[in-house]
Formats: C-alpha cells, structure tokens, sequence
C-alpha cells in the first residue's frame, strides 16, 4: 500500500466509497479528531499502567478505529434501497458502549467519593488523561454538529460521551495508582 497518492493535492479527501469533499468538511473534522484522540490514547497506554488499563485503553484504540470509519462512511453511501448496508464496515454497538459503563463502575468501586471537581493535573499519566478527555469531548461536539446537518449513528455519539466519561474516571484511578493527591477546585470567595 502506498502511503502518498497525491489525490489530495488540490484540498480534497475521500470518503468511505469514494465521494470527494473539501478538507475542512465537518466530517473530516469529526473523525480527524477522534485520530487524534486514538493518537492521545496511545500515549497514555504507552506510560507506565496497569495491565488492565493498558489492555482496555488498546480495545478503545480499536474501536476509535472504527468509529472513525464510521464517520468518514456518507450517510447516502450507507443504505441501499433494500435498507441493507453497502459497505460492510464493523460498527460501534451498544455493547461497547455498555464494556466503557462496566469499566468506569469497576474503577469507581476503588475510588473516594468526590467531594469537589478536580484540577487536571499532579502527574504526567494523569495529565494525558485529561487531554484526552478534552479531545474527545471536542469529536463529540463536532459529531453533533455534523448529526444536526446529517443523520450519524446514535452510537457514535453515545460512545463518545462515554468515553470521555472513561478517561475521567481513569485519570483519577491512574491518581491513586501513583499515590498523588487529587487537587480541588475550590473557588477563591471574594
């Protein structure tokens, strides 16, 4: 497989099946942000971790992977006439969505309660968590966005809300991991 093509030269990208749009198309946006959080993702699997987190963190790459791939499918590209789909790609599932609820459960039943919310911070690891976090809070946003013009699967936007809920509650399990104190956001009275 060849790495450069050439074809987006000119501003252009394909979609899935083949339709050309410009770029910056809020598609692209959609799922150029979620490989940039797949690209986040990465980095804090490849810190230091537990074998658990690290093993989650590699099926949520994948899945990222697919979603993705949902994204850059059109929706006119998805169902033929007979309502079968054209392309065979895989699919996020509730099932995914309900392993990332399992998940976060499984690490909050190890976790103090939060008595306030949490500054980013204390610890490298942790700090990835939560730009990750960010990021993936921003591929939902657009996701939605691009829903309001055009009809996405209700999965992708389940996930995506899921799963930054995930990275929070990682990033605090990935605290106590390392034996750091969250820091609260107490707000200054005036």
């Amino acid at each position: 497989m060849k790495i450069y093509t050439k074809t987006g030269d000119k501003g252009t990208t394909g979609l899935y099946g083949g339709t050309r749009v410009p770029k910056y198309h809020l598609r692209i946006e959609a799922y150029g942000t979620v490989d940039e959080l797949n690209s986040y993702i990465g980095l804090i699997k490849d810190q230091k971790i537990d074998d658990i987190s690290s093993k989650s963190l590699l099926r949520i790459q994948n899945e990222l992977f697919t979603l993705g791939s949902m994204l850059a499918t059109p929706t006119e590209k998805e169902v033929l006439n007979s309502g079968k789909e054209r392309l065979n790609i895989p699919k996020i599932t509730e099932e995914s969505i309900q392993n990332l609820e399992a998940e976060i459960d499984t690490m909050n039943e190890d976790l103090p309660s939060m008595t306030h919310f949490v500054l980013p911070g204390g610890h490298t690891t942790v700090s990835y968590c939560h730009i990750a976090r960010c990021v993936c809070r921003r591929a939902e946003r657009i996701s939605v966005q691009l829903n309001d013009e055009v009809s996405i699967k209700p999965e992708i936007l389940s996930y995506l809300n899921r799963l930054s809920d995930y990275l929070f509650v990682l990033a605090r399990k990935l605290t106590y991991d390392n034996q750091i104190a969250e820091i609260p956001w107490i707000p200054k009275k005036n």
